[in-house]
Parts: structure tokens; sequence; C-alpha cells
């Protein structure tokens, strides 16, 4: 299996559905918003790009399986490939023209991330690697930051809008950085916040109540970038776990924050 040739394709991919959402958001209507959940909104535009990406990235893989946001396709087979995708993460910022939304593809087999692509729409970027070949930027080879401790870190992070069980020790987590670094950041898709991670502009990202699909390609970056993930355990149960701890070499340091209110 040639991954990198598939990684070429699966960008053209990303591409191609960031195109058609990239023209949609020039005549969309709130009117077309739907809801599948308290504050969890969708539209036409998540579905239709979904559609546009599976029928196409069964022309690279036909035999891999499909783990999507959407439900357009559910055909994942834990023993084989699947590609997992989110068609449109950060639909909420898409709705409201907020211009910070990103297309982000992976091929995976069980809990193995082998290529990964996120496309951020609105400035044309596009993320990429190939497990074992590096990360890259618009051709460029990316790494993470250089920071080693909290007090020179900037981290990204996501604000729960639905299962606020857990809010209170997420709230003592935040107040806890706050005050031990450069400050957190909230930018409304998870896939960019990681692929920003891999590029050094975040030293490190931390997110619960994830999707596979919200972080499959991400994960990939920040490895293949020299960085770490696990899960808030810090296992390696993050991408059907829910949650999500990655960044450079202040990833312990993060981590063991986060464990002093996350029992």
């Amino acid at each position: 299996m040639d991954l990198k040739h598939i990684c070429e394709q699966t960008a053209d991919v990303a591409r191609l559905a960031g195109n058609f959402i990239d023209q949609e958001s020039k005549k969309f209507n709130t009117d077309a918003v739907e809801y599948k959940d308290i504050n969890n909104v969708v539209s036409y535009v998540d579905k239709e790009a979904e559609k546009l990406i599976v029928d196409a990235l069964k022309l690279v893989l036909p035999e891999a399986g499909f783990i999507t946001e959407e439900g357009t396709a559910d055909t994942s087979d834990m023993e084989g490939y699947n590609w997992i995708i989110d068609p449109l993460d950060g639909t909420a910022n898409f709705i409201h023209g907020l211009p910070n939304y990103s297309v982000s593809l992976a091929l995976a087999k069980g809990k193995e991330v082998y290529v990964g692509v996120v496309y951020h729409i609105c400035t044309k970027d596009i993320f990429y690697a190939v497990k074992g070949q590096g990360a890259f930027r618009n051709g460029e080879k990316i790494s993470v930051s250089k920071a080693k401790k909290l007090g020179e870190s900037l981290f990204a992070t996501g604000f729960p809008y639905y299962k606020f069980q857990s809010m209170e020790k997420y709230l003592q987590i935040l107040e806890a950085l706050m005050q031990k670094t450069h400050g957190l950041r909230r930018f409304g898709s998870a896939a960019i916040d990681l692929a920003y991670v891999a590029c050094g502009y975040f030293d490190g990202f931390f997110e619960y109540n994830l999707n596979s699909w919200d972080m499959a390609a991400g994960v990939l970056l920040i490895q293949e970038a020299g960085g770490t993930v696990t899960d808030f355990n810090g296992g390696q149960d993050y991408l059907f776990g829910g949650n999500i701890v990655a960044g450079s070499a202040v990833h312990q340091e993060l981590l063991d924050e986060i464990q002093r209110f996350w029992k």
C-alpha cells in the first residue's frame, strides 16, 4: 500500500470538499441550521460535503470502511482500514460566519492512524502526515514547539457545549492553567487546534467529549511532528475514548495539572 500516494489523494479530496464548503459559505442562510442535540448544530453543508468525501474516498481505497460524523456512510470494520471523516469541523463557526473551520480526514486501522489530513478552509492551509514519514504544512515540514515548561506555554482547548456533567472539574483545570501559562485559546475547531500544536503555534491541546473524527488526523500530525498524545489518564485510549491531551515537551506537565482535578 502506497500511503504517501493515498495521502496525496486524500489531500485532494479535502480540498475538493473545502472548496464546496467555501462556496456555500457565501450564500449560507441560518434558516438551514438543524439541531442534532442541545447546542449541537448541523446543516445541509456538513451532510453534502460528507457525501462528496465518501464518494471520492471510495475510489482511493475501495476496501476501507467509514466512520463519519453525519452518518452518511457507516461501514466500519475495526479489523480493517477505516476512513475517519469530519466534513466540517467547526460547524458553529461556519454558521456564524467566523472564518475558522476545516475538513479532517484520516485513514486508520483499529486505533492506529496511518494517514491524516486537515484542510483549513479559510486560509487554504493544508496539513498532512503519513505514519513514519513526518508532518507537513503546505509542503514544508513542521514540528512541535520547543517549550519545556508550563510557564512559557500557550494552550488550546474546547469548551463543552453539551454533556456538562464534568463541567466543575473542567473549570478547575482552566483556572489552574490560567494562572500558570501564557494563556488558553478556544478557536472552535479541534482539528485546526491539533494542527497548530503540530506546527508549534500552540504548545499543547486538551479536551473532553470529543469523537474520533474530531481528532484522528490531528493526532497523527502531532505524533509525526515530534509530539506526544495520550488520554486524560496518560494512556492510549484517546481516539475512541472521548478525551485527549496532546503537546510538545510540556505534555507531561500539562497532563499532571489535568490529573490533579480529573479523578
